[in-house]
């Protein structure tokens, strides 16, 4: 038997737009990023895929995008776990400042270091800094020590691979195709672990915003077949060179 997984990163957000360092911020989508939400919903039509239940993060860019693609489906009423393990990274000190002015002052070098080394976070954030996930209402149910001041990658994996084992896997072995909606690190650390791409390779992934990326598993819940960073994009649904160019926009981006 086999297992069908999507995994979608979010639309263009206002931020992202911006060029500023988002994280655990809260921008919703630009025009943009709501056109690429439906196309991705007209793209898993044309490629015959039909999730059954869907998984977002607590960040409204996954939810908006994940919306509007069922509705693209009409499928707006799928059944739907959210959680904080889905999140985007959490920038630490850098959150919300443009990524530009950020390489200026610190040197590019050490902001791309911080973006993306695989083991190297950003400054923290103070406890009392109005940044601080401790703020937000969403994350009130969980225990103060779960709740990120930054995050490096390996961070993400360590907190996403609970996820991945005690709630995505149950769905994929009751049967059902699994839609993810989240972000880009995330979703790479999710990559990471299915393609089993290393550290040293793992920083040169880009994921192109509002693409399906589809994974077909098996009994042992991994690819059929495996691809490298480089073949990644065999995996994308819909206009194949777009999204490419998608990506090197995102690895283009200052900072």
């Amino acid at each position: 038997m086999t297992y069908t997984l999507v995994l979608l990163r979010h639309g263009e957000s206002v931020w992202n737009k911006e060029n500023l360092f988002t994280g655990w911020h809260d921008p919703d989508l630009t025009v943009l990023g709501r056109e690429q939400a439906r196309q991705a919903g007209r793209d898993l039509a044309a490629a015959g895929v039909t999730p059954e239940v869907l998984h977002t993060s607590l960040l409204t860019r996954a939810i908006r995008t994940a919306q509007m693609a069922l509705d693209e489906m009409g499928l707006l009423w799928l059944p739907v776990r959210r959680s904080w393990r889905l999140n985007e990274r959490h920038y630490g000190a850098l959150e919300s400042l443009d990524k530009k002015a950020t390489s200026d002052k610190y040197g590019l070098d050490q902001v791309k270091i911080w973006r993306r080394s695989y083991d190297v976070p950003p400054p923290p954030l103070e406890l009392d800094d109005e940044r601080h996930p401790r703020f937000d209402a969403r994350y009130a149910g969980l225990p103060p020590d779960l709740l990120p001041a930054s995050e490096c990658l390996k961070d993400v994996v360590s907190r996403m691979l609970p996820y991945w084992y005690d709630d995505l896997v149950p769905d994929l072995a009751a049967g059902r195709t699994v839609l993810v909606a989240a972000h880009g690190n995330s979703l790479r650390a999710l990559v990471m672990h299915l393609d089993g791409i290393s550290e040293q390779d793992i920083p040169g992934l880009n994921l192109p915003t509002g693409v399906p990326i589809r994974y077909e598993l098996g009994e042992d819940f991994m690819p059929l077949e495996h691809k490298s960073a480089d073949e990644l994009p065999d995996r994308y649904l819909g206009d194949v060179e777009a999204a490419k160019a998608a990506a090197e926009a995102v690895a283009r981006q200052a900072g």
